[in-house]
């Protein structure tokens, strides 16, 4: 077993390691240092402190941002499974999202190999897909 320096710090738990985590504390660690700065007057460290607020306050809606993306990757594969050939209207309408953005997010899909095209029609709205072989 290998011993560990006293400076090392080890973080097991993948869910602290996560972006989320990581802004809050990012945020509370800076809004801390904003006030510190604020108090002995020191306005560089006061304008750090504001800066790092806003940059993790930008990384939460961020990461809602990717998170969402990919949710309805999976509502959408999940749907194509379930149903396919299913049109892209169709799959727009069972997953509650508009059909341009189905249609972007099945071609994308369809780009990693993990759909195929069935049939083409004339809108990218009549497209249907099924799940890669």
């Amino acid at each position: 077993m290998t011993e560990r320096s006293p400076k090392e710090v080890h973080l097991p738990n993948p869910a602290i390691r996560s972006a989320p985590f990581t802004a809050l504390i990012l945020m509370a660690l800076s809004a801390a240092n904003a006030w510190t700065a604020q108090v002995t007057e020191d306005y560089a460290a006061l304008s750090t402190g504001f800066c790092l607020c806003v940059c993790a306050a930008a990384g939460l809606f961020g990461e809602d941002l990717l998170q969402r993306g990919y949710h309805r990757d999976r509502e959408v594969l999940a749907c194509i499974a379930v149903h396919p050939g299913a049109a892209t209207r169709h799959t727009a309408h069972a997953v509650g999202a508009s059909e341009c953005v189905v249609a972007r997010n099945l071609e994308r899909r369809t780009g990693d190999r993990l759909l195929e095209l069935v049939a083409d029609g004339a809108t990218p709205a009549l497209h249907s897909y099924r799940l890669a072989s």
